[in-house]
């Protein structure tokens, strides 16, 4: 009877524990994960691309930004943020928050947005924040990595949650 009630309490624990737990999700429906949407790689095969704009729930306490790090889970060289890593500033407390897109090709970031890392190949296409997929179609799987963090001075001095998402195939 001691091993079911034990059970039980640790089932409940973690419901408890996975509906409040860090996520995001995309708020235009074009972003479904499955292919980017038209328009949206970068400028060398005739896009504009931008960021998607996302939801980003259940943010834990003591953060004070999110840091989006854009990758090309396919190529290596552009892995781990090699399409840029952005961050936003949020206020203390903040549990939930939604985030404009991006442009790409730029370093002019809207208010509240800094720059934690340029993205990898200013040759290959055009120099900025954030480059667009950017792989000719290839079939490429892009992600956005979301992270909840401590950030002094445009530095972070902790991570507290992190979440992916997968922008799609190009």
């Amino acid at each position: 009877m001691k091993k079911i009630a034990f059970v039980i309490l640790a089932l409940l624990a973690s419901s408890v524990h996975a509906e409040s737990a860090f996520k995001a999700s995309f708020t235009d429906a074009a972003w479904d994960g499955n292919k980017i949407p038209a328009g949206q790689q970068c400028a060398r095969f005739g896009g504009k691309g931008a960021t998607p704009s996302l939801k980003v729930e259940q943010i834990p306490a003591g953060a004070n930004a999110l840091v989006m790090e854009y990758s090309d889970q396919t190529y290596q060289p552009m892995n781990d943020g090699g399409h840029g890593k952005i961050g936003y500033r949020i206020a203390g407390g903040t549990k939930r928050v939604s985030l404009p897109s991006v442009p790409g090709h730029s370093f002019d970031l809207p208010s509240d947005f800094f720059l934690v890392e340029a993205q990898r190949a200013p040759t290959w296409d055009k120099a900025g924040a954030y480059l667009p997929p950017c792989s000719g179609g290839k079939g490429n799987t892009y992600v956005v990595t979301i992270k909840a963090v401590k950030e002094i001075d445009g530095k972070v001095s902790a991570m507290l949650a992190e979440t992916s998402l997968k922008m799609g195939l190009y």
